[in-house]
């Protein structure tokens, strides 16, 4: 008799998360391997300990997962043979680890199946490399999309990229791996709200997307934490809007989305072919502006933009409210009126901590947690995670090709 114990564990996620069976005979490896798992937003974890009698990892289950995690025993020869024996569609993709045999326990574990096989002891980042490999894959295989974000400020200094900046950390922590890609190539400033070292630029990514992968992707960017990558412009590189063509940033867009469960794109202040791929794919924009008459003439030429010329739909499109003072002359009412806009959401002002987390490069939700300005972060995150955005790409596209003249 087959005595296992599975615990699912509950993710918060955009999607439902792939679903992660770690299997193995050993209680201890098997929480060791839970706990790094079980990290990862993108992964519904299953764990199923096996005590004795059969030595398939996947016997006797009535669902099977997208993915294995299999440790294997000493008994990795019958272990790997059982898996062998099953009809190729009935293996899911499998990263394994263990104690194997140098190159027989190899060549069997890739025979049934295995995308990499992880020597002991595992590094946490090693293992967490491997099964973000693994999703990304599955992920191409099976046509699965990450979301694609986009914020853009309705003016200058508005706090687009404070917004986009703690949107994608809160989405990193929250809701899965993310992307934050900052499509301003000349004065972006994403790398210095994050405090990452930019070692290759968007630009180069860019032009070298055609012979990318989802590895080859992650190693060009920025890595904050482990769910949050960066890409954005290098220190001293000047960028032309000529140098980076709209085919090039669309290739890269489907490359994300299918590598990540969230995009986050801090776009520029224009209209151009560049934040058009953007605004093509987008499954949210966020427009932010602050309580100004400055700001809310610029915000109704912006959101006009959006939704007459460039198709964006109501549902699309969420206003944001940074610095939200009560007490000032243009009130929210006056804001959802004049744009049309009854998705409002306001950050308040705090302009001394919003200072400090951007001066030292540590997101508001690690800086001030408890904070007013981050609670409300918090909730636009989770709006965004809770909300089910639907598309129609093809309308969009017809009415975008029309605006230039495509």
């Amino acid at each position: 008799m087959l005595n296992t114990r599975e615990t699912p564990l509950a993710t918060v996620t955009g999607k439902s998360g792939l679903r992660l069976l770690i299997s193995s005979r050993d209680a201890s490896a098997l929480r060791d391997l839970q706990c790094v798992c079980q990290r990862m937003p993108c992964l519904e974890v299953s764990t199923r300990l096996v005590s004795n009698g059969h030595v398939d990892p996947l016997y006797g289950l009535e669902r099977m997962p997208d993915l294995l995690l299999l440790r294997v025993s000493h008994l990795w020869r019958e272990e790997l043979a059982a898996l062998l024996q099953r009809p190729a569609h009935e293996r899911p993709p499998m990263l394994v680890c263990g104690p194997l045999g140098e190159q027989e326990g190899m060549r069997l574990a890739m025979q049934a199946g295995a995308r990499d096989v992880l020597p002991e002891p595992i590094a946490d980042t090693e293992l967490v490399a491997a099964l973000n490999r693994l999703v990304a894959e599955v992920r191409l295989g099976n046509g699965s999309e990450g979301k694609l974000v986009a914020v853009v400020g309705a003016k200058g200094g508005s706090g687009a990229t404070l917004v986009a900046c703690n949107l994608a950390q809160q989405l990193s922590a929250r809701a899965g791996n993310t992307l934050l890609l900052d499509m301003d190539l000349q004065f972006g400033s994403v790398t210095h709200y994050l405090d990452v070292a930019q070692t290759h630029s968007h630009l180069e990514v860019l032009q070298q997307v055609e012979d990318m992968d989802s590895m080859a992707l992650r190693g060009f960017c920025s890595h904050f934490s482990p769910t949050l990558h960066v890409l954005g412009g290098r220190a001293g590189e000047l960028c032309l809007p000529q140098d980076a063509q709209p085919e090039q940033l669309d290739t890269l867009l489907q490359l994300a989305r299918a590598s990540y469960d969230w995009v986050v794109v801090d776009l520029p202040r224009q209209i151009d072919h560049l934040t058009g791929s953007v605004l093509e794919q987008v499954d949210r924009v966020y427009v932010v502006v602050q309580q100004s008459v400055s700001h809310l003439r610029d915000a109704s030429a912006l959101v006009r933009i959006l939704r007459e010329d460039l198709g964006v739909r109501g549902d699309q499109l969420q206003i944001v409210v940074n610095r939200y003072d009560k007490a000032a002359a243009i009130s929210l009412k006056d804001i959802g009126e004049a744009l049309r806009c009854a998705n409002l959401s306001r950050l308040p002002n705090d302009f001394n901590l919003v200072s400090q987390s951007q001066n030292t490069g540590v997101p508001l939700g690690l800086h001030a947690p408890k904070a007013a300005i981050t609670a409300a972060l918090r909730d636009l995150t989770e709006d965004l995670v809770g909300h089910r955005m639907a598309k129609n790409n093809g309308l969009f596209k017809r009415t975008f090709n029309r605006f230039f003249g495509g």
